[in-house]
């Protein structure tokens, strides 16, 4: 059972600024790619990056391209990272190019349309890194399964205008996005203590804006104006902002639609590594909602906070991720809750990485992963409620290290987990760390965000 408190929201404070990517941690990475590469019978691998797409390019290099795309090729000898003509100066951003590991070249077929040209051709460039007789796998953002495409070694999640000349160029060229992405094995899919300090301060950034801005909703105002209220501090977004109201799509931003009492209504702050997220209506009580859904806390809100404190419950080393997604569909019914996504993903520069957690999957939770409690349940009475924010599984040894490196981080990490416990009710284990002050709150009632639901 569930029940409405008025509370002041946990501040735990400002976390210190992360450490920056370091030199070591890219060689370690880069040396990874390499081995999971050899081990699966790749010469060359090729990393895709653009705008959209540029967590796995990040991850290795510390470059991201802006405005443009960029093609990182590494053999077992050698590594170039090709850029255009705006993000070429930009790739002395990464501790690899700045340490002469990773050599750079300038294509400027990578640069956007109209911009100058000349120069060696795409094509030249990765002659120069392939062989006839290679074995090539490419990394883009995703790869594909059995049952969607013929044959899904060979289907390639990158653009014709690099795709087409490595086909050219080597004897097989085959999707390894999987090595960096899929949750059992990529190599993205784990953390160390200082990828869990780096969340946690954009998960900060991320909560205390979206704080900022539900605790400034006033009835009248536009939603232009409730997002200005959040004071986004600057950090790379990881999706395009959101703010849906009344009957309008859940991925809406915001457009000048005035907040009107008696509407549902959902948001976000997403920064690379957080996405925070809420949902409820826009009312002070109950007596402010439609007839229909003057009930929602008891039937919808009150069940789903329920399921939550479950869904940490089960978020240990060894778990599977089969096991999650039924228990989650049976707490939260589908003809209620109407839950259609993954009970919960891996999080990273990208918002959605990949998810240990689908229907049958074996795929076991692990330590180190950086999960994002996604969990989106839709009614078309009782609209949405949301408990979306960033958490770390973290076994004794994990949570170890970040205690010696991160002290800090590892005690407001324990703040959190304490007031999730001692004062929502929910079931918490030592092995869930929480990386916001919003984990564990769920204020279904916008215009008075003192109100939570408690276990």
């Amino acid at each position: 059972m569930s029940r409405l408190i008025r509370i002041d929201w946990p501040d735990h404070g400002t976390p210190d600024l992360p450490p920056a990517l370091s030199l070591t941690e890219c060689e370690t990475r880069l040396r990874a790619l390499r081995g999971v590469a050899a081990a699966q019978g790749y010469d060359v691998i090729v990393v895709y990056g653009d705008r959209e797409h540029a967590a796995n390019l990040h991850w290795l290099t510390g470059f991201d391209p802006r405005f443009e795309e960029a093609v990182l090729v590494v053999t077992p000898g050698d590594a170039l990272l090709l850029a255009g003509n705006e993000c070429l100066a930009y790739t002395a951003v990464s501790p690899l190019v700045q340490a002469g590991v990773v050599r750079v070249g300038h294509c400027a077929s990578l640069s956007l349309p109209s911009q100058p040209r000349g120069g060696r051709r795409l094509s030249e460039w990765l002659a120069d890194m392939l062989a006839l007789d290679d074995r090539v796998g490419t990394i883009g953002w995703k790869w594909f399964e059995a049952d969607e495409v013929d044959d899904p070694a060979t289907a390639l999640d990158i653009p014709v205008f690099l795709a087409d000349p490595l086909r050219k160029l080597a004897a097989r060229v085959e999707n390894a996005t999987d090595l960096m992405m899929h949750p059992a094995h990529g190599l993205r899919s784990r953390v160390d203590a200082a990828e869990i300090a780096r969340l946690e301060f954009a998960n900060h950034m991320a909560a205390a804006a979206l704080k900022r801005m539900l605790f400034g909703l006033r009835e009248g105002i536009t939603d232009f104006q409730a997002y200005e209220a959040a004071r986004v501090g600057g950090l790379p977004l990881g999706c395009h902002p959101t703010f849906a109201i009344g009957a309008a799509p859940g991925l809406c931003g915001p457009s000048g639609r005035h907040l009107a009492l008696g509407h549902p209504a959902g948001f976000n702050i997403c920064h690379w590594g957080a996405n925070t997220c809420r949902a409820g209506w826009l009312a002070r009580s109950a007596a402010d909602l439609p007839i229909a859904a003057r009930d929602y806390v008891e039937a919808f809100v009150e069940p789903y906070v329920t399921a939550m404190s479950e869904w940490c419950s089960m978020m240990r080393p060894g778990v599977a991720g089969g096991y999650v997604w039924r228990h989650m569909m049976t707490a939260l019914p589908a003809d209620t809750f109407g839950v259609t996504l993954n009970p919960g993903h891996l999080v990273g520069l990208d918002e959605w990485v990949s998810s240990p957690i689908r229907e049958g999957s074996t795929d076991a939770l692990a330590s180190g992963m950086a999960m994002q409690m996604d969990v989106i349940p839709a009614h078309p009475v009782y609209g949405s409620t949301r408990m979306e924010d960033g958490y770390v599984i973290a076994d004794e040894t994990l949570r170890a290290a970040l205690a010696r490196e991160f002290p800090n981080v590892a005690r407001r990490c324990e703040a959190r987990a304490h007031f999730m416990r001692e004062v929502i009710g929910m079931d918490l284990p030592d092995s869930l760390l929480p990386l916001a002050d919003t984990c564990g709150i769920v204020a279904p009632f916008l215009f008075d965000p003192a109100q939570v639901v408690v276990c």
